[in-house]
């Protein structure tokens, strides 16, 4: 576990990052104090696959059909 103040924290943040990244624990302290944790961003998904819905969905021929003209007065004229 590394251990920074706020303004060691500042000056080496890159280095900080660093080490967030490579798996260590790095806490940002205030007076001594832990405040924060300074963790990875996970990454969410990955590459969408094109079609993986077929067959699950259906659009009725209603979803075709022109909006009533209150919606699409809501849409066009928002408050």
């Amino acid at each position: 576990m590394i251990q920074a103040n706020i303004q060691e924290a500042k000056t080496n943040l890159s280095h900080l990052v660093a080490m967030a990244l490579s798996g260590k624990k790095v806490i940002i302290a205030k007076y001594n104090n832990p405040v924060v944790e300074l963790t990875p961003v996970n990454k969410v998904g990955g590459k969408r696959l094109l079609g993986q819905y077929k067959h699950k969905i259906e659009l009725t021929d209603a979803f075709f059909e022109p909006l009533p003209d209150d919606m699409l007065e809501a849409f066009n004229n928002p408050k």
